[in-house]
């Protein structure tokens, strides 16, 4: 039982640690981003990758990260 418990934890720590991944880097890291764009975290993961895998994890929890952040991205401007 405890075992069970312990891999639920880790898995959903796996998840929260992968949340937004793409809203991350495409706002962090210099030359991701886009220029000025909506959702560059959704932008980011829908490119062509060999990690399109990954995709599957991380766009629906972009797409929150991104939906959260629309107002800052408004007012912010270009990320350069």
């Amino acid at each position: 039982m405890i075992a069970k418990i312990g891999r639920l934890a880790v898995t959903a720590l796996c998840v929260v640690a992968l949340s937004g991944c793409g809203s991350i880097i495409s706002r962090t890291v210099a030359g991701q981003g886009q220029g000025h764009q909506y959702y560059p975290g959704v932008r980011w993961d829908v490119r062509d990758t060999p990690w399109r895998f990954l995709t599957i994890i991380d766009l629906p929890l972009s797409l929150v990260a991104d939906t959260l952040l629309l107002p800052v991205d408004m007012k912010h401007g270009p990320y350069e």
